[in-house]
């Protein structure tokens, strides 16, 4: 029998690299999914990719109001979620001097602000069992130039897993966290590099990492699927940490 076979799944930022390979294996697993973004086509294009049924929201995850008409869909056509991935986020990197006030402000209303209302408003439809996956990321435990912003609000991720794990296993659902290390995703081409700069970036990335490659979304997917699924029902507040050796 499939892992999640009657169960209905929702997957934000679903709609490109970590979080499509992950709505996308949700579905392969029985689960209804449902899945959010802000770019209409690429939400267009992941609808056909997941599947018949899936449903796609055009929503931005920094704006309760777009949240609350997310969750109310969802509501109208699943009724309920059993598998939450909280994967919407933005990777923008700077050096700290040149850090304003807007950017700071858009780096963590997308990635702290949006993560932890996303599993507010997601909270009256979670059944009991639930599980959550919060997508936090390598740079929440490494320092690494350019990253102070972004992360902060992944080291703040890590955190909120474990305190709303604390909040929520009375209630009979699991919030855990990943941290992937360099993942081969679309996110790259919008770090506002010319394809020399890009080149240098990714290699000098490989080369912090023991396995000299960076993950497939696919690899990434796996993990979330785990953390939802039963075979974790003793895992709560943990970070699982994805990055082919690179905090070593």
């Amino acid at each position: 029998m499939k892992r999640f076979e009657g169960k209905v799944a929702v997957v934000t930022g679903g709609n490109s690299g970590i979080g499509l390979a992950a709505a996308k294996a949700f579905a392969r697993e029985g689960a209804s999914v449902a899945v959010t973004g802000r770019d209409e086509k690429s939400l267009k294009s992941a609808e056909q990719e997941i599947g018949k049924g899936t449903l796609a929201l055009r929503a931005d995850s920094s704006r309760l109001s777009d949240l609350d008409a997310a969750m109310a869909k969802v509501r109208e056509r699943f009724g309920k979620i059993d598998a939450l991935f909280v994967n919407a986020g933005v990777g923008k990197f700077v050096p700290f001097d040149q850090v304003s006030e807007a950017f700071y402000d858009e780096v963590m209303n997308v990635n702290l602000k949006g993560v932890f209302f996303t599993v507010q408003k997601a909270l009256p439809l979670l059944s009991p069992g639930a599980g959550i996956v919060l997508n936090a990321s390598i740079n929440g435990h490494k320092g690494m130039p350019g990253s102070s912003v972004y992360g902060a609000s992944k080291a703040a991720v890590i955190n909120l897993a474990k305190t709303l794990s604390a909040d929520l296993v009375p209630r009979g659902i699991r919030v855990n966290a990943i941290s992937p290390g360099p993942v081969e995703t679309a996110i790259f081409g919008r770090m506002g590099m010319d394809d020399e700069q890009l080149k240098q970036t990714k290699e000098w990335i490989k080369g912090q990492v023991p396995m000299k490659r960076f993950a497939h979304p696919d690899e990434i997917a796996e993990a979330v699927l785990y953390l939802c699924s039963p075979a974790s029902s003793f895992v709560a507040g943990a970070d699982l940490v994805i990055d082919g050796g690179m905090i070593l």
